[in-house]
């Protein structure tokens, strides 16, 4: 079981218990800090990615991993019917602290009502976990979709922590891909259980669509090796 720090970290913020970041690392990369108050940005401190994701959103919407909710309360606020849902139950506290009408602690694979828009925003492939679970989790999102419906979700292609000073990409094509992490995260002294996250560069993305009969197209690139894709 996790522990919720993730949600704890944000409960803090909401609370005005604010007094340090979350601090993340992974097995490729070292400790970070993850400052909380980005967790709680406004439309126009949000990467244009992210912007763009939500200008693209229609009918009745499904926020992925909705976290502090600001996804959620945009496009609420601009009048559509959106939900949001999250594994952290801190997080779903804050949402409905801040005024998020329908969201609920649930993973994505308990999910059954359909949409027209589902949003995997802020490295959304990252709630795959592994490369094997793509195609589940990819036939499981399809079936979530009304009819003319869409997925907008990001990632990066981390094939760039790889390089060497000569431009040259060291990658052991014998171990698993390179975009599967070991996420570790801590809070005030208290460490989380390691998650698995995964980054998937847009090709493999875009084969694995192939797979399960859905189209893929790469709406724009970000600033940062990173892309926002639909699916439909």
């Amino acid at each position: 079981m996790n522990k919720d720090i993730f949600g704890k970290a944000l409960l803090d913020y909401q609370n005005n218990n604010y007094s340090e970041d979350i601090i993340t690392w992974t097995n490729i990369s070292d400790k970070d800090e993850l400052p909380i108050p980005y967790l709680f940005r406004s439309f126009s401190e949000m990467p244009k990615l992210e912007q763009k994701a939500l200008k693209l959103a229609k009918g009745k919407i499904l926020d992925v991993g909705c976290g502090a909710g600001n996804h959620s309360l945009w496009l609420q606020n601009k009048g559509f019917s959106i939900k949001g849902i999250d594994s952290s139950k801190g997080a779903i506290e804050v949402c409905k602290i801040r005024g998020v009408i329908n969201t609920e602690l649930k993973p994505l694979l308990k999910e059954t009502e359909t949409f027209d828009t589902i949003l995997l925003l802020m490295n959304g492939t990252g709630i795959f976990q592994e490369l094997f679970q793509v195609s589940k989790y990819l036939k499981h999102l399809k079936s979530l979709l009304n009819p003319n419906g869409q997925i907008l979700i990001d990632s990066s292609d981390i094939k760039y922590m790889f390089e060497d000073e000569d431009g040259g990409t060291w990658i052991d094509l014998n171990s698993r891909y390179y975009g599967e992490l070991d996420y570790y995260l801590s809070y005030k002294g208290e460490e989380e259980n390691p998650l698995k996250w995964l980054y998937l560069d847009f090709e493999t993305l875009h084969a694995a669509c192939q797979t399960a009969d859905l189209k893929c197209q790469k709406i724009m690139d970000g600033e940062h090796y990173d892309y926002l894709a639909r699916l439909y």
